[in-house]
């Protein structure tokens, strides 16, 4: 791990202090993406064997799960792993169904009836990445509020274990959360089945769902094409920034940076403080409990992307966050929510020592599907409303009309669209005839 003075850093060193890993062949991981969506699209299942083949070892004999196989995932889990999955999906159901937003009806004036409508999206594609580790907590996050949302079609696509099935885990999570169709493939080409559909998988609206590199560039690749699928946001390589002073404890920040860094080689993990003695400290004890974690190999590689970074006070700590961006923000310092109002961008936030960003991850209750690149900038975490559309709905009495009438025309006369102002001239013009 470096420790980094902010301080001494000119403009320059302080960007690359803060660049993604995942992002340094942004470049080439986007044409890899688009190989495989093209391959996809002139190949449908034939290409999906193949790629499962190529890039994952995997050779898949059934795309899609069958029946057989949700019995055996079942039994594979212990009455209290499926007693954790219940948990975690009441929680996560509690939390999704209280921002259901009901229809809107008003008069904006006299005779002018507005309304909004909220609809679910007809089919919605579902991804659960399981590169290293297989997610079915993502299989939660993704199906409940889709199942909330009543969207009609709910498609899953996961990648095939060595043995050519699915984690059993994120099978039973799935079909407890509400989805029938799983289908076992992965990564760029998951994307691209969903996105234009092939024999097997349907054809989805809306790609939802975290994944690396590949697959967060093939998600914005398919939602760039009018024949595609919108896409979610932005969910690629996980990363955690954490705010802490002295007062934090080394154990706990240095538990939360590799609790997020074991996730992947690319994972990102900082922490910013404006204590040196608790910077030194938590080097120490990411060196020390590093050695009783299982995923070493991963960590090896993640570690050396690991930041501390040296402030000078908690405020321009957070302006250090707020110019990240981060995936998941964790205050560890005093008083931790008087400084959530200086946050501005990040897409889940922790507050206080006994907040760890795992509860978060499988079953606090808020999405863990979140922005991450910086997209936090622009982009919110996932909730019930993405999984629907709202329609808005006009309706203008003749009193309304005429309410609205000479405004029109002067607006539509601004712009020069003639056409705008003869229809609502014309309507102008049988009333005035029928008036008479």
């Amino acid at each position: 791990m470096r420790i980094i003075e902010w301080q001494s850093l000119t403009p320059a060193q302080r960007q690359a202090a803060l660049q993604r890993p995942a992002l340094r062949e942004a470049e080439d991981v986007q044409n890899a993406a688009s190989r495989i969506i093209a391959s996809v699209r002139a190949g449908g299942d034939a290409a999906l064997r193949e790629l499962a083949l190529r890039f994952d070892g995997v050779r898949i004999e059934s795309i899609a799960v069958e029946a057989a196989e949700f019995a055996a995932a079942e039994r594979a889990l212990s009455g209290v792993q499926h007693a954790a999955i219940d948990t975690a999906i009441g929680t996560v159901r509690r939390f999704h169904a209280a921002q259901a937003q009901p229809s809107i009806a008003l008069q904006t004036l006299p005779g002018v009836k507005c309304e909004r409508l909220c609809v679910p999206i007809g089919a919605v594609g579902l991804y659960v990445p399981a590169g290293s580790a297989p997610l079915p907590s993502t299989a939660i996050m993704l199906a409940v509020p889709a199942a909330i949302a009543g969207c009609p079609i709910r498609v899953m696509c996961t990648p095939a274990r060595a043995n050519g099935a699915a984690d059993p885990a994120v099978l039973v999570a799935a079909r407890k959360a509400g989805v029938d169709n799983v289908y076992k493939i992965g990564g760029a080409q998951a994307v691209a089945a969903m996105a234009y559909g092939t024999a097997t998988v349907p054809k989805c609206d809306k790609i939802f769902g975290p994944g690396n590199a590949w697959v967060t560039a093939a998600k914005q690749r398919v939602a760039a094409d009018p024949a595609g699928a919108a896409a979610d946001l932005p969910a690629g390589v996980t990363e955690v920034l954490i705010v802490a002073d002295a007062a934090a404890r080394p154990d706990f920040v240095a538990a939360d940076l590799l609790a997020q860094a074991e996730h992947s080689a690319d994972a990102q993990a900082l922490l910013v403080t404006d204590s040196s003695s608790l910077a030194d400290a938590v080097v120490g004890e990411v060196e020390r409990q590093r050695k009783s974690l299982s995923r070493a190999a991963i960590l090896a590689e993640s570690i050396g992307h690991m930041r501390v970074i040296l402030v000078a006070s908690l405020t321009e700590a957070l302006e250090v966050a707020n110019r990240y961006a981060p995936e998941h923000l964790l205050l560890e310092v005093r008083d931790a929510r008087s400084w959530l109002p200086m946050v501005r961008n990040a897409g889940a936030v922790f507050l206080g020592a006994w907040s760890p960003e795992s509860v978060g991850d499988y079953c606090a209750g808020p999405n863990h599907t979140l922005p991450t690149y910086g997209y936090a900038r622009s982009y919110s975490g996932l909730g019930l409303e993405d999984f629907q559309k709202r329609i808005s709905v006009q309706e203008l009495s003749p009193a309304g009309l005429l309410a609205l009438g000479e405004t029109t025309l002067t607006l539509a006369a601004l712009e020069g669209l003639d056409a705008h102002a003869a229809a609502v001239s014309i309507r102008l013009a049988a009333l005035e005839r029928s008036a008479s």
